[in-house]
């Protein structure tokens, strides 16, 4: 069931994979069992190969659709990184990954620059408020090169939505900036690595350290003290009533998942991608199963 569910997750994103990235995000650990159910899969045409790519429908455009992607990642990448070097430098950013599509090495013409940013406990809000300002005065509120729509901060590291879809996130997050950060914020979320055993480790000798401008010192200066910590929550009450006002059709508890704002995490995720890619998973791993009398057992609960 291994390959199966990880083809299937993928293709949510008509996204088909090869053999060896079918192992390296699947629970599985062993290589030949892996490989004997995507033939199985193959012979009972419940997958397809197209020149050595797998995915569950009979389209072989998805896979030059998806190796358009893969080249305009690749030209789009050192635009995304002098971002991220723009980001790091503001007030209380201790880390800067890429995350989305383009850290999956995929990128179209409606595409984004989307980052997880890391702050400093007890001013996330204040960081996220600068980031947005500089957004909508200095970049006209484009969000296609500066989607910063996900923060946490350092004392509250791990991921408290633990399922398929967040592990999946953070293993393939690129890390930019702030070596010691990821490398603290990988340690508090070990509970991700079971979900892909196979998936190689982050190479850290290339992330860089946070290096503040002299106008970011001097705002960090200024707002180190009561007041900093007064701004910081009054920033949050303030984005939270606007939020609400704005996505008051998102039941209460897709607001609490999609638009989080605690002291420790601010995410802007309105239209609950994770909400919608576990449903639409577990609703077509099953369908497979049973349309093909297929002897796996039902989508785990846990995986949800």
């Amino acid at each position: 069931m291994s390959a199966l569910k990880t083809i299937l997750y993928f293709s949510l994103f008509k996204y088909p994979l090869t053999r060896t990235e079918i192992y390296q995000f699947s629970d599985n650990t062993d290589q030949k069992e892996i490989d004997s159910e995507i033939d199985l899969l193959l012979k009972k045409g419940i997958i397809f190969n197209f020149d050595g790519f797998y995915i569950d429908v009979n389209n072989p455009d998805r896979v030059e659709r998806r190796l358009k992607g893969n080249e305009m990642a690749r030209n789009i990448m050192p635009k995304a990184i002098k971002v991220s070097r723009k980001i790091a430098k503001f007030p209380y950013v201790k880390g800067v990954c890429l995350s989305g599509a383009l850290s999956k090495g995929y990128y179209d013409d409606d595409g984004d620059f989307d980052f997880f940013i890391i702050t400093k406990p007890n001013r996330l809000w204040i960081a996220r408020t600068l980031l947005v300002l500089y957004k909508k005065i200095f970049l006209l509120n484009s969000k296609k090169y500066f989607c910063v729509n996900y923060f946490i901060s350092t004392d509250q590291l791990e991921i408290a939505e633990q399922n398929l879809f967040t592990a999946t996130e953070i293993a393939t997050l690129i890390p930019l900036y702030g070596k010691d950060t990821f490398k603290d914020f990988l340690t508090a979320n070990q509970w991700a690595k079971p979900y892909f055993p196979n998936k190689p480790v982050v190479k850290l000798s290339t992330i860089r350290e946070t290096e503040k401008s002299w106008f970011s010192k001097l705002i960090q200066k200024g707002f180190n003290s009561a007041f900093g910590l007064k701004l910081d929550q009054y920033l949050q009450k303030l984005t939270i009533k606007k939020w609400m006002r704005k996505f008051k059709h998102l039941a209460k508890e897709d607001f609490n998942i999609a638009m989080k704002s605690t002291r420790h995490v601010s995410k802007h995720h309105p239209q609950n991608y994770q909400n919608k890619v576990t449903k639409r998973l577990k609703e077509r791993y099953n369908q497979v199963i049973e349309q093909y009398n297929l002897q796996y057992p039902k989508y785990p609960e846990k995986h949800a």
